[in-house]
């Protein structure tokens, strides 16, 4: 059920792509309520708020303590209703919500990449890198420019987080390293609109001409510490679409010697169903060549569990400098690259993998 909430815009924050930070006074419903809220606005779907402007908010989020979506979204500025805008597209994205929006696929009839897509059926042996978790995406980046600094690389992003892809801020941040981003599924704002993740990688490879894509889901992620009760299960969904097009799957394991979670120490839970029971194509899943003698023996003794897939090691050199020299600060669950270096590492030594795929040769 919706929180619903009223209030008044009393400062701007911060803007990026398709979204603006508001500092918001509530017309307080109960008691307990707070008399000012951090709230959030997508500005492509409500317009652009102003101080003082009057706004209905949904603050499930902060009562709900959420840490990566912890803002009040606003539903409408209803004194300041936007102008309508028209579409080519006829894709709706976000279904059957009151938020739902018209897009334009990349391959409707009215997209310039229609002739391009309408008759695509596979990916040409493209590299694809498959993550968990949206904090993965700068790290493989970052390792795919390592051992390639010209490779065009695309974003294709799930619909198991966050909808829409103006609510990343590090996705605005990578904007200028990437070749472009493919909304799938129920998630739309990419530079390009896909149905699903297969016509997103066709997209990637023929409209925005990538070398290497890389698949994860929008920030924030669902869980119920289950076996099977994640969002992360599109990882090897995602292995999966890659296999049937013909694409190379590279997976980034999620690997952590920092989390508290027993379940997530070594190879995440996560990792090991989706890409040991989910994922029913093989992946070449990457390893950093040295890791710290406790983790290193926790991964081995997990690693049966993943005896479909090949497991390759690369080589790590070089690749805490070009993490640290990423545009955007890098954290997973509030930690950030010294507090989880595993993580952060594994990921990126799957992106020097696939540049090495994607170059014509085998990074290790």
């Amino acid at each position: 059920m919706v929180r619903w909430r009223s209030g008044t815009v009393t400062a701007l924050g911060r803007a990026w792509n398709g979204a603006r930070e508001l500092t918001v006074e509530l017309h307080r419903r109960t008691p307990d309520d707070p008399e000012t809220v951090r709230a959030l606005a997508y500005t492509e779907l409500i317009g652009t708020p102003a101080v003082g402007d009057r706004v209905l908010l949904n603050t499930n989020a902060l009562k709900a303590g959420l840490g990566t979506g912890g803002y009040a979204h606003v539903i409408a500025l209803p004194d300041a209703l936007p102008e309508d805008r028209t579409t080519p597209g006829h894709v709706v994205k976000a279904r059957y919500t009151p938020m739902q929006t018209m897009v334009l696929a990349a391959d409707e009839e009215a997209s310039p990449h229609r002739d391009a897509l309408a008759t695509a059926d596979d990916i040409g042996g493209m590299p694809v890198v498959t993550a968990d978790l949206h904090s993965a995406l700068p790290a493989i980046l970052a390792g795919v420019h390592a051992g390639g600094p010209n490779l065009r690389v695309a974003y294709v992003m799930t619909d198991g987080g966050a909808l829409p892809a103006w609510f990343s801020r590090t996705l605005d941040g990578l904007a200028p390293l990437l070749a472009g981003t493919v909304t799938t599924g129920q998630t739309f704002g990419g530079d390009l609109e896909a149905t699903n993740v297969h016509t997103g990688l066709l997209a990637a490879r023929h409209a925005l001409r990538a070398d290497v894509a890389i698949v994860t889901q929008g920030p924030g992620n669902l869980g119920t510490g289950t076996t099977w009760g994640f969002s992360g299960t599109s990882t090897g969904e995602a292995v999966n679409a890659t296999a049937a097009l013909g694409g190379r799957p590279v997976g980034a394991l999620r690997l952590s010697d920092a989390d508290a979670r027993d379940r997530h120490l070594g190879i995440s839970h996560h990792s090991l169903t989706a890409y040991g029971r989910v994922a029913l194509a093989p992946a070449d899943l990457v390893l950093p060549g040295e890791l710290p003698k406790d983790l290193e023996d926790r991964v081995r003794e997990q690693l049966p569990a993943l005896g479909r897939h090949r497991v390759v090691r690369v080589a790590s050199e070089g690749l805490d400098a070009a993490l640290r020299a990423l545009p955007v600060g890098l954290s997973t669950m509030g930690r950030g690259l010294d507090a989880d270096h595993a993580y952060f590492l594994t990921s990126a030594a799957a992106g020097r993998y696939a540049a090495g795929l994607a170059t014509g040769g085998e990074a290790r």
